[in-house]
């Protein structure tokens, strides 16, 4: 049916339906959107929700989450859990007791003799309480030596531990959507698991799919900001660049680690040095298969090179050398022991030209001096007045020992004529955080550029 209004405009009834459908849509639209705005505050309160399907969150990377197949059953330990369920985290005296304290920590990240900063570190305690470690809070850490320019170290560093949040506990740490096309979490929520071998497997899973996301971010996204390239940039930039990764994540009773590349990460137990990663290099017989199954060769040069180009066999990036070379991280899982002091986290303009044994001896002095040398460096004429000039660190340098550990390590592979930008976390597994002092206080991240 065609009406003309007053002004002569001839107009049709089911135009006006079709505008009023959009109106209503627009307005369910706008509703919903409040209503994940109202959620996602309630959920951060740790207030009780009504519950909501999972795939009415969105996840980091910009995509809805998937629901949980078998219905929430456990499978392959991922037991899905109801979004909504208000989780029951630990008090904080059970949880000085029984759970995860927060360690000390010491970081620093310096250019070095390099013009450019390509390195990102990234320190997250208390990252969540998920059900995988009993609710009880799992610690991140990790550096990123990127390569080709700084985008993929510095997406690591800003959205990788979002995503691996979102895969332990599937909250959304986005609440939008930015652009679809991104690839899901295709599990469930991790569960509760007692059985030490599916834990391991379960971890393996987790961490190859954090990698795998966050890689697929930083591919389309512009590193001026933009998401999906709507700027119009050239890709280019993105096309030839990449990053190292490697990540630690502590928990109450494991140290799971995620390398991808030539960074590194050992721990020091009971006097001696246990790798916790292993560098992907040109050299190492099995990734030199892996690389020539592919289609590839590994090429000697000044180094051993995946086509004469990058010195790794993985990386978060470099798409031009796909499929040779991969984003998959190898991953290790360790349990605690009492033995166990301290962790050192490093890029490889560190590894270069310190070896594992004397960066380990070295943080043990810094780590091992009592707390009666402390109190006479820190306030040597006795009147609460400071150190002396020419006595002891700065209590603002070095607001703890692992700070002090980090930032002499950094200064060695300095001496040492290292050539790459040097980062370094010094993790003591000895001592914690105490309550009444801040975090700012206790972890601390020097910044030499």
């Amino acid at each position: 049916m065609v009406s003309v209004n007053g002004s002569g405009f001839a107009y049709s009834s089911g135009y006006l339906s079709l505008n009023a459908a959009v109106r209503t849509a627009e307005m369910e639209l706008s509703r919903e959107r409040r209503r994940r705005r109202i959620l996602m505050r309630r959920r951060s309160n740790n207030r009780v929700v009504p519950d909501v399907v999972v795939g009415d969150l969105v996840a980091a990377d910009g995509i809805p989450l998937e629901a949980p197949v078998n219905g929430g059953g456990l499978v392959g330990g991922f037991e899905g859990m109801q979004i909504g369920v208000p989780m029951a985290p630990p008090s904080p005296q059970v949880e000085a007791e029984r759970g995860n304290p927060e360690p000390v920590i010491g970081a620093i990240a310096v250019s070095g003799r390099m013009r450019y900063m390509e390195d990102e570190i990234c320190i997250q305690t208390k990252l969540c309480s998920p059900a995988i470690n009993g609710f009880y809070p799992v610690h991140y850490f990790g550096v990123f030596d990127g390569h080709g320019g700084a985008h993929f170290s510095n997406t690591c560093k800003l959205r990788m531990h979002q995503i691996l949040k979102e895969q332990l506990t599937g909250v959304s740490m986005q609440p939008y959507p930015m652009w679809p096309g991104y690839s899901t979490m295709s599990f469930p929520v991790p569960g509760i698991i007692t059985d030490e071998s599916v834990l391991q497997e379960t971890w393996k899973t987790v961490m190859s799919h954090c990698f795998a996301r966050t890689e697929t971010v930083a591919h389309r996204t512009c590193p001026c900001g933009s998401v999906g390239f709507r700027c119009r940039h050239r890709q280019g930039y993105v096309t030839f660049s990449g990053t190292t990764a490697v990540t630690v994540v502590l928990t109450n009773k494991h140290i799971v680690t995620a390398n991808c590349g030539d960074s590194r990460a050992v721990l020091y137990r009971g006097g001696r040095v246990v790798p916790l990663s292993f560098d992907h290099k040109g050299d190492r017989s099995d990734e030199k298969a892996r690389v020539e199954s592919s289609g590839g060769r590994i090429v000697r040069t000044d180094t051993y090179r995946v086509e004469g180009v990058l010195s790794m066999t993985r990386a978060i990036g470099d798409r031009f050398l796909k499929p040779l070379v991969i984003s998959e991280p190898e991953v290790t899982f360790i349990r605690r022991s009492e033995e166990d002091e301290f962790i050192i986290l490093a890029s490889d303009g560190f590894w270069d030209v310190v070896s594992t044994q004397m960066a380990g001896e070295v943080t043990r002095e810094c780590l091992v001096e009592s707390d009666d040398d402390d109190d006479v460096n820190m306030d040597h004429d006795g009147l609460g007045n400071g150190p002396s000039p020419g006595f002891g660190p700065s209590p603002l340098l070095c607001p703890s020992k692992s700070a002090l550990a980090a930032g002499l390590l950094c200064r060695l592979a300095v001496a040492r004529k290292s050539n790459d930008n040097i980062s370094v976390i010094v993790v003591d597994l000895k001592r914690v955080v105490s309550g009444d002092r801040s975090d700012d206080d206790d972890n601390e991240v020097m910044d030499g550029n």
